[in-house]
């Protein structure tokens, strides 16, 4: 099996890849989050229909760019769990399209998954250690995931509420920094003093995280600074790097521990959160204190791509699983037990 096409369609992002084994040919991800902006959100009916119009073109120009005809390719890779459903379907559909035309297996992937597999993106040649501790930390997801083996997974911990994605963009909305969140804080907080408020740290029991409580505390500062008409440019960015902070305290204490306690000696940090430049940097020097292997995607991997998919189903097809045509779409799909 040379080629195999990944198809994502989860959320906002329109993508498709083609890898060679494990190495990757073509990424192509089409952003859908100038027209989500308007809204300070992703709107499904709205994600649905930018897929629609989208894949086709993604699809050609990942293609083109890999250097391989569609004929060529040997198998499909598609996400169909967790997601969107509307958007999801659309990926979903693509594929099967393809896969009958072709007369070639594909198999559907969990988002999740895929994202597991984005930290080893740079290294095709590289032996995947296992067993291995992966944080997924994303708009939607916030999870820590023990990964004995490929497709063997134990979720050890997980949000009580909010994704510590969602809590960056709505503290963004509640700032004004618009969608999405995650880099406007990101960038305000740079100038900003991480201990100018004194936000909270959940403590919630073994392996899971909370941040509602947070996410409600910058809240009250906010209406606090705007009854004193104190809301300005340098409290804006003692905001941002106090909140940011009390949110990287959260993920690396626990994260860290974690790995500790299950004697694990190669952690990934994945998601669209883990391109946030204070949570690269202060993980790593933990990772480095605590003699723990750190792996994080380049930033191109962190956020939603069909390359970290098509490499996920690459070891599933590898492994002799094959999807049939009805395969459904899941907008909940929970990985490991």
């Amino acid at each position: 099996m040379r080629y195999i096409l990944g198809i994502e369609t989860s959320c906002d992002e329109t993508a498709a890849a083609v890898l060679e084994g494990r190495r990757v040919r073509s990424s192509i991800t089409a952003t859908q989050a100038p027209l989500h902006a308007q809204w300070g959100g992703v709107v499904p009916e709205a994600a649905a229909r930018q897929h629609v119009e989208r894949l086709n073109p993604v699809l050609q120009q990942a293609l083109e760019e890999a250097g391989v005809a569609l004929g060529q390719i040997d198998a499909f890779a598609v996400t169909n769990r967790p997601g969107l459903v509307g958007a999801l379907v659309v990926g979903l559909a693509a594929a099967k399209a393809l896969a009958f035309a072709l007369q070639k297996p594909f198999v559907g992937v969990n988002h999740l998954e895929g994202h597991l597999y984005s930290a080893f993106l740079t290294e095709p040649d590289a032996e995947i250690p296992f067993p291995h501790l992966t944080l997924i930390v994303s708009g939607g997801h916030t999870e820590l995931i023990l990964a004995h083996g490929h497709g063997d997974y134990t979720l050890l911990g997980h949000t009580l509420d909010d994704a510590a994605g969602e809590a960056f963009d709505k503290t963004a909305r509640l700032l004004g920094l618009g969608y999405p969140g995650g880099p406007a804080i990101d960038q305000w907080a740079r100038h900003g003093d991480p201990n100018a408020f004194a936000f909270p740290r959940a403590r919630v029991e073994g392996w899971h995280f909370s941040f509602s409580g947070l996410k409600t505390a910058v809240r009250r500062e906010v209406e606090r600074l705007q009854a004193q008409n104190a809301l300005n440019e340098t409290t804006l960015s003692d905001l941002c790097a106090s909140f940011q902070q009390a949110v990287l305290d959260m993920l690396i204490e626990k994260t860290l521990a974690a790995a500790q306690a299950h004697r694990i000696e190669t952690l990934t940090v994945v998601g669209g959160v883990a391109a946030n430049s204070a949570l690269q940097m202060q993980m790593r020097a933990a990772c480095h204190q605590a003699g723990v292997n750190l792996k994080i995607p380049p930033p191109h991997y962190c956020t939603d791509n069909a390359a970290m998919i098509a490499l996920a189903g690459y070891f599933r097809l590898l492994a002799g699983e094959r999807a049939d045509y009805d395969l459904d779409a899941y907008a909940n799909a929970p990985l490991g037990s």
